[in-house]
C-alpha cells in the first residue's frame, strides 16, 4: 500500500494472479508481485487449481503482498467472461466454496485473508442482480472481510445493509462507459503504459475517467483510498503494472 491507511491518502494496486492450470501458464505472477499491494488468487473455477493457488500465496509472503480470493464463475473454458444464469442459493455456495477453499491455505501458510474480489462475469453479475449481490454479500461476509467492486449506489448501499466493507477499485486497463460503468475486458481498446499512467493522473487530479467514447466521466470512487486494479492477463501485463506503479509513487512525492 502506498500510504497507511490511517493517514489521509492510501493507493495500492491489486492484480489478479493465480490464473495458471495445470501446465498451462498465464500471466509473469512472479514478476508482477513485485509492483503490487494486494493479489486477488483464482480460486479454481474461472482458473487456477490448487497447486498453483498454493504457490502464489507463498511467493506472495515471500514478497509481503496481501491475499484476497478471486472467485469466479464455473467456467474454465470460457475463463469466467461468459455469462451463466445461477440462482442465489447456488452462488452463494459457490462463493462460499471458493473462498473457503483459499483461505485453508492460507490457514496452512499462516497468512491471512485480507479480501475477496469476484472475477470477470461474477462482477457484473453483482451489479445487475440485487439477489446475485445479496448471496454474494452474504457469502463474503461470513469471512469478515472487506469485498473490492465498483460503488455503485446499490452495491453501497447493500454493503451497508449487511455489514460489509467496501473497497473501491479505479480500473487502468480497460474502459469505462459513458455512464461510468466497466466495459468487459473482451470489449476495451488496448492500452499502453503510458495510457495507464495519464487515467492515473487524470483519476486523482479530477476524479474523471476518461470513456470508451472519449467523454469525461465522473467515477465515484473516494480518492482519498481507492485500489488501483491491474489484469494479469491482457498483453503487456508487466508493463502496465511498472507504469501504474510509477504513477503512484509520483503523487506520493509530489
Amino acid at each position: 500500500m502506498s500510504e497507511d491507511k490511517a493517514q489521509s491518502r492510501w493507493i495500492e494496486i491489486n492484480c489478479d494472479l493465480g490464473e495458471s492450470f495445470g501446465r498451462w501458464k498465464l500471466g509473469p505472477d512472479e514478476d508482477l508481485m513485485r509492483y503490487i499491494d494486494v493479489a486477488n488468487i483464482a480460486c479454481g473455477f474461472h482458473a487456477g487449481d490448487a497447486s498453483t493457488m498454493v504457490r502464489t500465496v507463498r511467493l506472495a509472503k515471500q514478497r509481503g503482498v496481501r491475499v484476497g480470493a478471486h472467485p469466479g464463475m464455473p467456467d474454465l473454458l470460457g475463463f469466467g467472461r461468459r455469462r451463466m444464469e445461477i440462482s442465489p442459493d447456488d452462488m452463494y455456495a459457490l462463493v462460499l466454496y471458493q473462498v473457503g477453499a483459499l483461505a485453508a491455505i492460507l490457514t496452512a501458510e499462516d497468512a491471512p485473508l485480507n479480501h475477496v474480489k469476484p472475477h470477470g462475469e461474477l462482477y457484473f453479475y453483482i451489479q445487475r442482480d440485487a439477489g446475485i449481490r445479496d448471496a454474494v454479500l452474504r457469502a463474503v461476509k461470513t469471512f469478515k472481510v472487506p469485498i473490492y467492486g465498483l460503488p455503485s449506489k446499490q452495491m453501497v448501499e447493500d454493503c451497508q445493509r449487511l455489514g460489509v466493507e467496501l473497497i473501491p477499485e479505479f480500473y487502468v486497463d480497460i474502459d469505462y462507459d459513458d455512464q461510468g460503468g466497466l466495459v468487459p475486458v473482451a470489449e476495451s481498446a488496448p492500452v499502453t503504459p503510458e495510457l495507464i499512467a495519464e487515467r492515473i493522473r487524470i483519476f486523482t487530479s479530477k476524479g474523471q475517467a476518461i470513456s470508451k467514447n472519449r467523454n469525461a466521466v465522473d467515477i465515484p470512487v473516494d480518492r482519498q483510498g481507492f485500489s488501483i486494479c491491474i489484469h494479469s492477463d491482457l498483453p503487456g501485463a508487466l508493463d502496465n503494472v511498472t507504469a501504474a506503479r510509477a504513477a503512484v509513487e509520483e503523487l506520493i512525492v509530489s
